[in-house]
Formats: C-alpha cells, sequence, structure tokens
C-alpha cells in the first residue's frame, strides 16, 4: 500500500480519514478475485467473528465458517461447554443448512420462540425423523399461540434427496427445483431422514462460498484461552476439544503476563495459528511474536461497546494501527488481524489494504439471527438482541463468577470499560449474518477489482489511499430521499 501523495501522514488516521484510489485493472469480474487468507488459519474469506459472549455461539461459528470465515469462542465460557460446541460445529454439514426443528404436537408460542434463532424465516416439523410439515411465521399470524403447529404447518412439504447435492450441478439442479415450486425453502434428507434444509438463497451462496474446513473435511473454529489461571492446561483443553486457532486474549496484550501466557500456550506446542493481542504498536507485535505469536490482533478502543478511550485515553486511531502493526508483522513473516472499528464494508478493505491478514467484527454480528441473544422488540416493532464489552461490568462478572470470594469480584465490578447493555438492531433489508458476510464480500470484491487486485496479497500490494476531510467522508454517504 502507498499513499496517495507518496507520503505518510503528520497524524495518525481512522478508517473515516482515509479511501481508495482507483487504479489500472484487467481484472474484469469481482468473481475473479480470491478472498482467502495466507495466514494459516484456513478461511476462505478474511472475516472473523470476535470472541464477544453477545456475538460469537455455535449458531455464528457453524454459519459463517459454512461462508468461509471463522468465528471465535470467548473465554467466559466453561471448558466442556466449549467442547460440545466444537463437536457440534464440526459435525454440521458444510452445504445442508441446520434446521429449525418442531414436532407436530408443540404449540404456535414454541414455533415463534425458534424461529429466530436462525434466518430461514421457517421451521420443520418432524415425526419419527422424517419431515412431515413445514410452518413459517405467517402460519402462526392470527392465530392462539396455544394452536398445534399440526394444525397450521403446510403438510407433504416438497422434500430435496442428499444424494442430489453430492452430484455435479447438484447446486444449481436443487434451485431449480426451489424455484419451479416456487418455495424458499425445502428440507433436505437423507435414507428419508431430515438432514437439515436448502434455500434458494443457500444454493447460490454454496455455489460462491468455499467453507472453511480443517483437513478431515470439517467446519473450522476457534476459541479464546486468557492470560490468568493455568494457561497450559487451558489451551490443551482446547486443543484436545479439537480448535483449529488458539487466540490468547486480554485488552492490553503489551504486558509481562500476555508474554508468559504465550510462552504457556507454545509450551504445549500446539500445532495450530496462535494469536495474541490486543497490540496497536511495532514495538508490541515484535514483543509477542518473539515469545510466540503467529498473529497479533490489533486494536484498543475502536470497538462499538469500547469506552476505553473515554475513559482512559488509552488507545490508537485504528487504520494507523492496522498499517504500522501490519508492517512490523510482515517484516517477521507474521500476520495481524484488525479487530474493531468497522461499521462498513468499505473499512473491511481499508483494513485489508493496510495489510491486516483478517478483520475480526463483533458489534456488527450481534444484531442478527445467528447471534447468541434473543430477539427483543423495542415497542415500535423494531427487533433487537442486546450486546456488551468484553471488559464491561457485565462481562468480567460472568467471567470471574466462581472464582475468588465475593468481596473481591465485588472490587472488580467497580471497574469497566465497555459498554453492559447495547441494543443492535437486525437491519431489515440484511437480518442474517450470511446477508452481511454477502454485503461484505461484494465490496471488498468490488474494491480488489479497483485496485486490480485478484487476491488479498495483491490487494495490499497495489492499494492506494488518499487522505480525506469530514466533508469528503459525507460526501461519499448515499441520500435515500432528495436533498
Amino acid at each position: 500500500m502507498r499513499f496517495l501523495d507518496e507520503q505518510a501522514p503528520a497524524t495518525d488516521l481512522t478508517y473515516g480519514d482515509v479511501f481508495l484510489v482507483p487504479s489500472r485493472s484487467d481484472v474484469t469480474s469481482r468473481f475473479d478475485v480470491d478472498l482467502a487468507s495466507d495466514d494459516g488459519t484456513g478461511t476462505t474469506i478474511p472475516v472473523v467473528v470476535a470472541n464477544m459472549t453477545a456475538v460469537a455461539g455455535r449458531r455464528m461459528a457453524e454459519t459463517v465458517a459454512r461462508r468461509g470465515g471463522l468465528a471465535i469462542l470467548p473465554q467466559d465460557v466453561p471448558a466442556d461447554v466449549v467442547a460440545g460446541v466444537v463437536a457440534d460445529v464440526k459435525g454440521k454439514d458444510p452445504v445442508i443448512e441446520t434446521p429449525v426443528v418442531v414436532a407436530p404436537q408443540d404449540t404456535v408460542h414454541s414455533v415463534l420462540t425458534l424461529l429466530g434463532k436462525r434466518a430461514h424465516g421457517a421451521a420443520v416439523v418432524v415425526q419419527d425423523g422424517r419431515p412431515v410439515g413445514v410452518v413459517t411465521e405467517s402460519d402462526c399470524a392470527d392465530v392462539d399461540r396455544f394452536t398445534r403447529v399440526a394444525e397450521v404447518m403446510s403438510a407433504e412439504p416438497r422434500v430435496l434427496d442428499a444424494a442430489l447435492l453430492d452430484g455435479p450441478g447438484g447446486l444449481e439442479a436443487a434451485f431449480d427445483v426451489l424455484h419451479s415450486a416456487r418455495l424458499d425453502l425445502a428440507p433436505v434428507v437423507r435414507d428419508g431422514r431430515l438432514a437439515g434444509v436448502l434455500t434458494r438463497k443457500g444454493a447460490l451462496r454454496s455455489s460462491i462460498y468455499s467453507p472453511a474446513l480443517d483437513a478431515a473435511g470439517s467446519l473450522r473454529v476457534g476459541a479464546v484461552v486468557g492470560i490468568n489461571g493455568d494457561v497450559a492446561a487451558k489451551a490443551k483443553d482446547l486443543l484436545a476439544a479439537g480448535v483449529d486457532v488458539l487466540v490468547v486474549d486480554t485488552a492490553h496484550g503489551h504486558q509481562t503476563k500476555m508474554l508468559a501466557a504465550l510462552e504457556a500456550v507454545r509450551s504445549v506446542d500446539p500445532d495450530v495459528p496462535v494469536v495474541a493481542g490486543n497490540v496497536v504498536t511495532a514495538d508490541g507485535v515484535r514483543d509477542l511474536v518473539s515469545a510466540g505469536a503467529d498473529i497479533l490482533k490489533v486494536g484498543v478502543g475502536p470497538g462499538a461497546m469500547c469506552t476505553t478511550r473515554m475513559q482512559t485515553g488509552v488507545g490508537r486511531p485504528q487504520f494507523s494501527a492496522v498499517l504500522e502493526c501490519a508492517a512490523a508483522a510482515r517484516e517477521l513473516g507474521k500476520h495481524v488481524w484488525a479487530d474493531g472499528g468497522v461499521r462498513h464494508p468499505r473499512d473491511v478493505a481499508l483494513a485489508l489494504a493496510a495489510g491486516a491478514s483478517q478483520v475480526m467484527v463483533g458489534s456488527w454480528f450481534a444484531g442478527t439471527y445467528e447471534s447468541p441473544g434473543d430477539l427483543k422488540d423495542d415497542g415500535t416493532g423494531r427487533l433487537y438482541k442486546d450486546s456488551f464489552g468484553m471488559a464491561s461490568a457485565r462481562a468480567v462478572a460472568a467471567r470471574t463468577a466462581g472464582s475468588g470470594t465475593a468481596f473481591a469480584r465485588a472490587r472488580k465490578a467497580l471497574y469497566e470499560e465497555g459498554i453492559s447493555t447495547g441494543k443492535m438492531y437486525l437491519d431489515p433489508a440484511r437480518p442474517g449474518v450470511e446477508d452481511l458476510l454477502d454485503e461484505i464480500t461484494s465490496g471488498l470484491r468490488s474494491s480488489c477489482t479497483y485496485a486490480g487486485a485478484r487476491s488479498l496479497a495483491e490487494f495490499s500490494e497495489r492499494a492506494v489511499v488518499g487522505i480525506q476531510s469530514a466533508a469528503g467522508y459525507q460526501e461519499g454517504m448515499p441520500v435515500a430521499t432528495s436533498w
């Protein structure tokens, strides 16, 4: 990457301070761009779901990995629960999607409670392992909530055989079946028993995205180990559970305890990438690499739920932090993840132009069907989910529950650097995480074509970045109505 005037600016920059300049390009199609990362994590799109309790759970991990990304499970989840989540994710099909399942005798109330767990908009009614109906939200409208599902479902649904998807041209053939039948979704069966569901959009996406798979062909997932306690033992437990990436995480990564934690993780000789952070300087990168990190997590203060900069004055504008840290990591043969501060697809492209191998997304994904929280109505009909920072009082309380005395936990609760409750509204046009991935990767592919790049490595090398005023940023925003 180079700056438009060839000179680095005198002040640090955020994503909003910069823009990409188009260059001569012979890349004629967005689909000619390869979005796979080269940092050893096995992703086929450069998107990592941040290790936030309100964001990264089993549904999120499965869905994102199916589209080529990676979710990092947070550290305040018990080891046995992490092991269960990892096993669950790795047991999912890379193409066939996981259904919402109900029984004929279940109530409409149960259906409405479960529909918000996934973006399909429908539940499959199953009896003795076989699909006997499909029920949607519209089927449940103006119906007593204690009505049985059998009374409102569409019986004898059109089903797809999994063998169709296994053959050449299977996705297009399945799409054609759904399109001809004017169906958005159909149950998929294997030997007559429910194997999952396929949507029309899902068939299209599976023809565009490549799943992030491990050597055994299972979906990839990562997990966090903190810097306190028996770090080596925790790392062993996560590796035994089958995680594909270990993240050693703390808000202030450039500290002695982090270096000791990295050495402890390296002592168990993990055969997976080790990520550590967070840092915002070249010195931090060099120290963590010398202690054993393969990838550095970059960002202090840019997250939507983070109050660190306002409370402490500590942090750094994210674009400049990524640019400096990526350059230092590259000299050592390592990589960085840009963690926080992305609010639009342009920000993802700018982070990658600055040299990041992946971009971590947190709160942006909290307002989706796949995040762990329950859907809530704000009283006006708008749906949202709660989000909160991982240094907030809420997260700290969950992380320290059962450790130390009540007095010691109460002392810690006096201090927080994050929002404990934030509303993340679902975008009616993009309510699922896959919708957001479509938006992000579409924008990123276009950015690469403007730069004349067919890969992320070429994009970082060829990108030309200019500096703009606040008015310049505002000028680039679309206007939905006349001015």
